[in-house]
C-alpha cells in the first residue's frame, strides 16, 4: 500500500457500498407454497453467488476510478553493467572539415564531428545502464549535459555540440572540466572520460601538475579517440628531425606521452575514417562492461483508466447474465 495514492482519497468512502449485493439478492422473489417441492439446483446457487461478485468487483472498480489510484513515483535499485562516462569533445575549427581536411560541401563526405556525433549516439545506445554526460571544449570548456541516465538528454546534447566551432584548442580547460563531473559522485562502476579530438594543444606545467592530481583523485579511466587529417602527424609518430621532438611542434605526441605518464588505465586510439573511428568505439563498448550499481526512477502510474475498463467489463458480464435469465411464464 505504501506504493499506492490517490488524487481523491474521499471517494474510497463509497467502497462501502460493496455489502450491498451481500444484503439483498438480484435476482427477483418468487413465492412457493412448499421450498422443499423445489429439486436441489447447484448452477443457480453457483450463478447467484457470481453475481454477487460481480457486483461487488463493479463498485470497487467504481470508486478506485473516482479516487484516482495510482503508483507513486519511486526508485528502484538495479545493477547493469556500464559505467559513468564523460564524452568530451573537441569543438575547434577543424572538427568541421573531412578526414581529408577539406569542408564538406565540397566532397559530399561526413565532416569529423558530424561522424562523430552520429557515431557517439550508436554508442549511447548500446549503454543501457551508463551515467553519460557531454563537455566539449575550443578556446573555453563548454559544460553541455551532466551525468544523467536520461539518454533522450545525452542525445540532445550530442546534437547541441553541431553549434559553429571555434579557432583555438584549449584542451587542459576541457579536461579539467570533465573531472569536475565525477565530484561528489559516488565509486560505483568506471569512470571514464572518452576524449574525442583531431588535435592537441600544449598544456602548461602548472595544468599539467593540477590534472595529474585530479585523475588520480577520481580515479578516472581515460580513452583517447584521436581523428587524424590525412598525411598530418599521428600521436605514435616519430619525429624526423630531432629538434622537431618537443610539445610546440608535436603536441599530439606529448599530450599522448603526458597521458602515459598519469599512471592511470588509458588507452588511446587513431582514427583515419568513420569506419576505423567506429571500430575503436566498438573496442571501448567491449571493454567497459563491469558491474554497476544504479537507481531508476519510474514515475507516476495511473490505474483509474485500468479500473474503468475493469467495471465495464463487470458490468458487460452481469448484463450477460441478465440476458441469460428465463422470463416468467
Amino acid at each position: 500500500m505504501n506504493g499506492l495514492g490517490f488524487e481523491t482519497p474521499w471517494a474510497l468512502a463509497g467502497l462501502l457500498l460493496m455489502l450491498v449485493p451481500l444484503l439483498r439478492s438480484s435476482l427477483p422473489a418468487t413465492s412457493y407454497p412448499w421450498l422443499a417441492m423445489l429439486p436441489a439446483d447447484p448452477l443457480s446457487q453457483w450463478l447467484a453467488l457470481l453475481i454477487r461478485v460481480l457486483g461487488m468487483a463493479a463498485i470497487a472498480a467504481l470508486f478506485l476510478g473516482w479516487s484516482g489510484i495510482h503508483l507513486k513515483e519511486r526508485n528502484i535499485e538495479r545493477i547493469g553493467h556500464g559505467a559513468h562516462i564523460v564524452l568530451l569533445l573537441d569543438r575547434s575549427s577543424s572538427m568541421d572539415n573531412t578526414f581529408a581536411g577539406t569542408t564538406p560541401g565540397t566532397t559530399g563526405e561526413q565532416s569529423k564531428a558530424d561522424a562523430a556525433r552520429r557515431l557517439l549516439s550508436e554508442f549511447v545506445d548500446n549503454r543501457p545502464h551508463d551515467l553519460l554526460g557531454v563537455a566539449a571544449y575550443s578556446t573555453s570548456p563548454l559544460f553541455v549535459m551532466p551525468l544523467t541516465e536520461n539518454k533522450k538528454a545525452v542525445h540532445a546534447a550530442i546534437d547541441a555540440t553541431a553549434m559553429p566551432a571555434l579557432a583555438y584548442t584549449n584542451i587542459s580547460k576541457g579536461l579539467g572540466m570533465a573531472l569536475s563531473f565525477f565530484d561528489q559522485q559516488p565509486m560505483q562502476g568506471s569512470r571514464i572520460i572518452l576524449l574525442v579530438s583531431d588535435g592537441a594543444a600544449v598544456i602548461d606545467p602548472d595544468s599539467e601538475a593540477a590534472l595529474r592530481v585530479a585523475f588520480k583523485q577520481q580515479q578516472v579511466r581515460l580513452y583517447w579517440l584521436f581523428l587524424r587529417t590525412d598525411n598530418s602527424p599521428g600521436i605514435f609518430a616519430l619525429p624526423e628531425d630531432a629538434r622537431d621532438d618537443n610539445a610546440q611542434a608535436m603536441p599530439e605526441r606529448y599530450l599522448h606521452l603526458f597521458f602515459s605518464s598519469l599512471q592511470i588505465p588509458y588507452q588511446a586510439y587513431e582514427a583515419e575514417n568513420p569506419t576505423a573511428m567506429q571500430k575503436a568505439i566498438a573496442d571501448i563498448n567491449r571493454l567497459e562492461q563491469l558491474p554497476l550499481h544504479y537507481r531508476e526512477t519510474i514515475p507516476k502510474q495511473d490505474l483509474s483508466a485500468a479500473c474503468y475498463r475493469w467495471l465495464a467489463l463487470f458490468i458487460a458480464c452481469l448484463l450477460g447474465l441478465k440476458l441469460c435469465e428465463a422470463s416468467k411464464v
